[in-house]
């Protein structure tokens, strides 16, 4: 029974019993907006007590469906004006090898292991377009890269969809 009036209240958090319901989707559109809300100012928004919409967020912080809370840094603002987005086909063997080092390169912001010809897909900065050769350079002892400059985003990075209330 418990379980049907689940199922009704809404989607359930990854690997967890409890429903995605339309207070914490609420929470979440809040969050998404401004996640520096204090509890209280939060609890506000969405018709809660601070220590009711507290629990709330731990409970959606422990089921992984908040992962963390991040500062969005302009990296031409700190002296990374270039994007770039690279595919990286490895060589034979040489899959390990592309995911350690792009773990261990600083301008590698992400890093994707993708399906087709190339095997991973990532996102750098770099100060100038002469030095995102010296970052691929150090790719193509393990394989083949291809690159794309961002010349502009007119889509931002923004937050996943979210069920309907």
């Amino acid at each position: 029974m418990a379980e049907k009036r689940a199922a009704r209240a809404g989607q359930r958090f990854q690997n967890s019993r409890e429903p995605l319901d339309p207070v914490n989707v609420r929470i979440l559109r809040a969050l998404c907006a401004d996640p520096r809300l204090s509890m209280s100012a939060l609890g506000r928004q969405v018709g809660m007590s601070a220590p009711a919409v507290t629990e709330r967020v731990q409970r959606l912080e422990e089921a992984g469906v908040i992962r963390g809370y991040r500062l969005d840094i302009d990296p031409a603002a700190v002296g990374f004006p270039v994007a770039a987005w690279v595919r990286v086909r490895p060589g034979p063997g040489q899959l390990p090898k592309i995911a350690e080092l792009a773990a261990a390169i600083p301008e590698v912001v992400e890093c994707h292991r993708i399906t087709g010809d190339d095997c991973f897909l990532m996102k750098m900065y770099v100060p100038a377009v002469d030095q995102l050769e010296d970052v691929l350079d150090r790719f193509l002892l393990y394989g083949q890269t291809t690159s794309s400059i961002v010349q502009s985003s007119p889509v931002p990075p923004r937050p996943v969809p979210l069920p309907d209330e």
